[in-house]
């Protein structure tokens, strides 16, 4: 919230406040400019900022002014729109930069944190060398000692409590590359327990949209919403939290005419644009969207070819929906059936129209029931597979699809092959090592192909009693490389977990709130990674575009990359032989881009296997060729290409398959990145058909639908002939005719399939009904804190369970009523000046001074009844027992009963700055509490997703 001023005149810098807890005083700007390492070059910069570009420092220190100045591309580290970085270099020194003119997703704009990312490399806030805990204080010391000390601990404790007392944490700031090698690292540990961001953001998207229609992604493009005749946005807000994204939506708005529908419990930046704004209560989306489909059904605005041809289960949807009518969905939801009634008209007015979600919708015990809701909502009205329509799925890291594509998960393997021995076969034959040595480095076969504790709970595997834990022992040790802790819910829990281990590691630029938030005196490391500024590799865009970064400069300070800091500590722990087999290391550094053909060599499944290191390069130096809109290369060296090809880039990069702009989209060939929807869930099913019947690519030769592709249905269909000796020999020696097209190493399969106008993968209906879900068909749900007592009969949670080798809880929870002492929905959301935990952006001057106090907003009339002033400190407090000290901002953005928080801040605890905590220089210029000290327990009912949209709180001036 910025600070209000009560007049025109500003008494002093807003950053002067910000700088005071560091400091002890107040500053003017140019004091903490010069403070804070920025100088004279950053204040150049600063007085230089003109059309949303960061002109050429004309002040850096040690810089010669007539060197040559060289431009490195690179992609902004922030949210997924994947904008090009133009950065540019002088004597190996970042001295200014641009947006990418060419891109085609940024256009030659950039928001405020994309316009900042030279001060995230060259921070002065940044880890600069590894320091530990010991005796209660921080100490320097070297890279050697450092993984010497975690070497020895880690084989420490594998050998007493085997591979799984041993968590790795790993990151949506990886490159590919990167995430790859950390899902290869924890296997080759002997474990599972392995997760990244994703399990908090999308897994819910993941889950939900893959049981729908075969692949859990983005299904079209930011650029392919210019199509779109309408847009319907639930549980998003790309204003703030994608901002460049923006100008897609608007353009389609304007050039289209055509409606922006916003669903949301607050009213954001984003609804400010729209057309019809529909306020919802948080946590009925899927109530919400059967209301929509009430109206729909009942005035017949189904797509009836569409859903006879390509979908499986309306029926039972139409069953359920009956039961929403236009009253029982106002009770629920809040909405009125009559406005409800015209957003239906709309859609069914204006297709194609596209679906676009983002936390909103998937941080709910049953995120996985609106996700699978919103895809409903588009098979329906035959909008999926469409170019113009489809599901825009914003993710919120840059490189938080790739990290989930390469496996960084504890339920699978890159490719989302799981993790069964078929499973682990494929991989070993990729990595050219013997299953049974992989099998031998888990406690025993059943760990092996068990999923292990998701990073939502993984602090429940330190708590928990060792008897309710399915593994042998407790987590002793702790790897956070690359994540906040502040991000999670639960951090009382979390930090009490933190206290328990023998060893706790941070890998990471900045030190992150882990550093803090704990009261350990021995055994905590902090290791400087490098930002990807300072490295290289691809990085994989919301719309699955594969980008390649460029390094823009050496390592600063000590710091080292990701895949070198992997290296080490495997040489230390004795599986570098293994884990490097095929992969070339110069100076203790993996090259990159044996770890991207590596990854190639497996990744089958989803088509991250014809994207090679030069193809990816070549589309990166020709950005200007490539259309804006469809993304397709109009000449030039890569003509015909689609833009990072994004996956499903079928077969071997010497095939040269365009990608796939649209995925289930027949109204292209396979082979010009066409496709239909995935055969992955049988062909049959209580007697009736899955296959797609009538519908097929354009080009196909089995006009109808058909299974996934083997080497005996080649054989069946005669189609075998057309494969390459090399490619019979490589399919032979696998699995001979069960070989299929996901574990073929040649790539023949996928070849010849695609030759004939086959996809794959097979063509089958989208499924509605995902009957090993809890709720096949996706139903409504009371959160487990909810203020509506009179709903949970009607529409209870689950019954407490075990999943993910620990107890969880639903019914237990919900059975006991909260409401009366903790009467406000509290709920959560990003702004437009941070990412993620925060800690690096708060650590970034120039966004710093935009957004200094942690705040919750709170309507008017709660805020009157509780005696709460606007800019006046309050305290929030949980069902749970926490509670935590911000700023209240009075607004009309929420409305009666609910309140909103920011997920960005951290380094205060329950009141109390946490700043002389920090490692001396580290300490982000804006601290804040965590909104998640105040979040409760709840989780989705598939992935364990964490609840932060829909909990309880209580609301009192401090």
């Amino acid at each position: 919230m910025l600070t209000k001023k009560s007049s025109g005149t500003t008494r002093s810098s807003r950053l002067s406040k910000a700088a005071v807890g560091f400091t002890g005083g107040a500053m003017d700007r140019r004091a903490f400019l010069k403070r804070s390492g920025l100088t004279a070059g950053g204040v150049a910069v600063a007085s230089t900022m003109d059309f949303g570009m960061v002109k050429k420092a004309q002040a850096q220190s040690g810089v010669d002014p007539k060197a040559k100045i060289q431009i490195k591309k690179s992609v902004c580290s922030h949210c997924s729109v994947g904008c090009t970085v133009m950065a540019e270099v002088q004597n190996g020194v970042w001295v200014g930069q641009e947006p990418g003119w060419d891109s085609p997703f940024n256009l030659g704009t950039h928001c405020a944190k994309g316009a900042s990312v030279r001060e995230h490399a060259h921070g002065e806030r940044r880890l600069k060398t590894p320091i530990k805990m010991e005796g209660g204080k921080w100490k320097k010391l070297s890279w050697e000692q450092a993984i010497d000390e975690i070497g020895d601990k880690l084989l420490q404790i594998r050998e007493e409590s085997g591979p799984d007392s041993v968590y790795w944490l790993g990151s949506a700031k990886h490159n590919n590359e990167q995430s790859y090698l950390f899902r290869k690292f924890a296997a080759f540990w002997g474990t599972n327990n392995v997760d990244h961001q994703a399990r908090i953001c999308h897994s819910t998207t993941v889950a939900g949209v893959a049981n729908t229609w075969g692949y859990g992604a983005m299904t079209n493009s930011y650029n392919d919403i210019h199509n779109s005749a309408a847009i319907f946005l639930i549980g998003g807000n790309p204003a703030e939290a994608h901002p460049v994204s923006m100008q897609h939506l608007l353009k389609a708005k304007e050039q289209n005419n055509a409606p922006l529908i916003v669903c949301d419990p607050r009213f954001t930046r984003t609804a400010a644009h729209a057309d019809e704004y529909v306020r919802l209560r948080p946590g009925t989306d899927v109530a919400l969207v059967w209301g929509l489909l009430w109206h729909v059904f009942q005035n017949g605005w189904e797509d009836k070819t569409y859903i006879r041809q390509r979908v499986w289960g309306m029926d039972q949807i139409r069953d359920e929906v009956a039961q929403w009518t236009p009253e029982e969905v106002e009770r629920v939801t809040g909405v009125p059936g009559s406005q409800l009634e015209r957003v239906a008209r709309t859609l069914a007015n204006n297709r194609p129209f596209t679906i676009i979600w983002c936390m909103g919708g998937t941080q709910h015990t049953n995120g996985n029931n609106n996700t699978r809701a919103y895809c409903i909502l588009g098979l329906a009205l035959g909008v999926i597979g469409k170019s113009g329509g489809g599901t825009n799925i914003f993710r919120g890291h840059d490189n938080v699809q790739g990290a989930t594509d390469l496996g960084v998960l504890c339920h699978t393997l890159p490719g989302y092959y799981g993790l069964s021995e078929g499973a682990w076969k494929h991989w070993s034959r990729v990595w050219d090592v013997d299953y049974d040595y992989l099998q031998g480095r888990f406690h025993n076969k059943e760990m092996m192909e068990s999923p292990g504790v998701p990073v939502s709970r993984w602090f429940d595997l330190a708590l928990e009693d060792a008897e309710n834990i399915e593994q042998p022992n407790p987590l002793r040790a702790m790897i956070f490389d690359g994540h906040a802790p502040n991000s999670q819910t639960r951090l009382p829990d979390m930090k009490k977990a933190m206290e328990k281990l023998d060893m706790l590691v941070v890998i990471d630029p900045y030190p992150t709130m882990t550093a803090v938030m704990q009261d350990r005196t021995e055994g905590t490391y902090l290791l400087p990674a490098c930002t990807q500024f300072e490295t290289y590799g691809s990085v994989t865009a919301s719309n699955r575009s594969i980008q390649w970064r460029q390094q823009v400069v050496e390592p600063i300070f000590e710091s080292k990359p990701d895949q070198e800091i992997l290296y080490r500590i495997a040489e230390k722990v004795g599986i570098a032989d293994q884990l490097f087999k095929h992969i070339k290391v110069e100076n203790k550094q993996p090259v990159i881009e044996d770890l991207t053909r590596e990854f190639n060599r497996g990744m089958w499944t989803i088509g991250y296997t014809g994207q090679s290191p030069e193809r990816m390069k070549l589309h990166m130096a020709n950005q200007h060729t490539f259309d804006k809109t469809t993304l397709k290369a109009v000449g030039g060296p890569a003509d015909g290409d689609y833009y990072g090809m994004p996956w499903p880039a079928w077969g071997t990069p010497e095939m040269k398959h365009p990608g796939t702009p649209n995925l289930y989209d027949t109204s292209k060939p396979v082979a010009e990145g066409g496709l239909c929807f995935r055969a992955r869930f049988g062909v049959e099913r209580d007697g009736q058909n899955l296959l797609a019947e009538g519908s097929y690519p354009v080009g196909s030769e089995i006009q109808d639908g058909y299974p996934e592709f083997t080497m005996a249905m080649l054989k069946k269909l005669g189609w075998d002939k057309d494969l390459t000796e090399d490619e019979r020999s490589t399919i032979e020696n696998i699995a001979g005719d069960k070989t299929n097209w996901k574990t073929d190493l040649s790539g023949g399969i996928q070849r010849v399939a695609i030759k004939h106008g086959c996809a794959p993968f097979g063509n089958a209906k989208a499924r509605c009904v995902v009957w090993n879900f809890p709720d096949p068909v996706p139903a409504h749900r009371e959160p487990l804190y909810t203020a509506r007592r009179d709903l949970v009969a009607d529409y209870p949670t689950y019954e407490d369970r075990r999943m993910y080798r620990l107890p969880i809880m639903y019914k237990s929870i919900q059975a006991q009523d909260y409401s009366q002492d903790f009467p406000l929905i509290l709920t959560s959301g990003r702004l437009v000046e941070y990412e993620g935990g925060g800690e690096e952006t708060r650590s970034n001057p120039w966004l710093a001074e935009l957004q200094q106090d942690m705040f919750i907003e709170i309507t008017a009339f709660d805020a009157n009844n509780l005696g709460v002033r606007d800019g006046a400190m309050v305290w929030v407090h949980s069902p749970e027992g926490s509670k935590i000290k911000v700023k209240a901002m009075v607004t009309e953005r929420v409305g009666r009963g609910v309140v909103f928080m920011p997920f960005h801040f951290g380094g205060w605890w329950q009141g109390e700055s946490l700043r002389d905590k920090y490692p001396k220089g580290t300490d982000p210029y804006v601290l804040g509490e965590a909104s998640n000290t105040a979040q409760t327990y709840g989780y989705d009912s598939v992935t364990n997703m964490q609840e932060t949209k829909a909990t309880l709180c209580r609301v009192a001036p401090a």
